[in-house]
């Protein structure tokens, strides 16, 4: 069974994320994933082409509550470039 449907995990929806300017957009990916698999994965679900992944791992921060410790996961961002004149549709909030 093919892993397209795993790797891509939730998009990205922050500003800096999103811009409208830029043809970029960034996801949430598996930490396994690599540059190849998550290009394969967001032209097959999407119908897009890819020119440019960069790819971060973000280590989970330490909190504590009250005398115990615990960590949040880590986890991998994605920032997909996609040729010009393509686009992919995100959830878009309008604000009044």
């Amino acid at each position: 069974m093919s892993r397209t449907y795993e790797i891509l995990k939730k998009p990205l929806l922050t500003e800096k994320a999103v811009n409208e300017n830029s043809n970029r957009y960034g996801f949430i990916v598996a930490k396994d994933a690599s540059k190849g698999e998550i290009k394969t994965a967001v032209e097959k679900i999407f119908n897009v082409t890819v020119t440019k992944i960069n790819t971060i791992s973000v280590t989970g921060k330490t909190r504590r509550m009250g005398r115990f410790e615990g960590k949040r996961p880590d986890y991998k961002k994605a920032f997909v470039t996609l040729k010009e004149g393509d686009k992919i549709e995100m959830v878009e909030a309008t604000s009044k």
